[in-house]
């Protein structure tokens, strides 16, 4: 069979997501269109309606994906050298920065699609659960559920928020001109990790492994 113009292509489906994340990640989600997300693809303008149904369906999809990736993050994290808790901001803040596109959806209820597309709101609960598993490692399991969603949601709240800083706020222009970035990023997820680490054993929790 002679390959028609989208095989010639390779994946349809993966050009006109990559064009989305990319046009997300330059300019914003206000930004995407189908037109342009074609345009950048190098496909018909159809291409995106027949993967994708409409915007909200490119959304969708970036967030499963997006989901999917940081449950993976969380899932491959290193704890012989560091601590949990700053295992999992330094994975979390990792994410970020190497995902924009992803990371400026997923966490939008307005255009997320997790209330709407179940494969979105799966992935999202897995993401989840992996961040509670990253409590589990740092409170232990003895924990009683409140607790272990209040460090959660302090955890998710905190690596967030420094992602954000970096990514869409002023952080690294407020920075005076001697200090260095990353060190000065890295300085922060070692007195966050400190403080969740004094406020376990101030409670009487117990990490695993110990």
């Amino acid at each position: 069979m002679v390959p028609g113009p989208h095989d010639q292509h390779g994946d349809v489906r993966r050009l006109v997501l990559d064009a989305a994340i990319a046009i997300i990640e330059l300019d914003g989600a206000e930004s995407l269109s189908m037109r342009e997300v074609a345009r950048r693809a190098g496909v018909s303008h159809q291409a995106p309606y027949h993967y994708f149904g409409d915007r909200a369906g490119i959304f969708a999809a970036i967030s499963e994906e997006g989901f999917a990736s940081l449950a993976k993050a969380f899932r491959e994290v290193d704890f012989s050298n560091t601590s949990p808790a700053k295992a999992g901001f330094i994975a979390y803040l990792g994410f970020a920065r190497n995902h924009v596109g992803h990371f400026r959806v997923m966490f939008r209820n307005d255009i997320c699609g997790v209330t709407t597309h179940e494969a979105a709101a799966l992935t999202a609960e897995d993401a989840f659960n992996e961040l509670l598993l990253m409590v589990s490692r740092t409170i232990g399991t003895s924990a009683d559920e409140a607790d272990q969603l209040t460090f959660a949601i302090m955890l998710w709240s905190q690596a967030h928020g420094l992602a954000t800083l970096i990514l869409d706020g002023p952080l690294l222009n407020r920075l005076p001109v001697e200090f260095n970035a990353e060190v000065q990023i890295q300085a922060v997820i070692d007195l966050a990790s400190q403080m969740v680490s004094l406020q376990a054993r101030e409670m009487g929790l117990v990490p695993q492994g110990h």
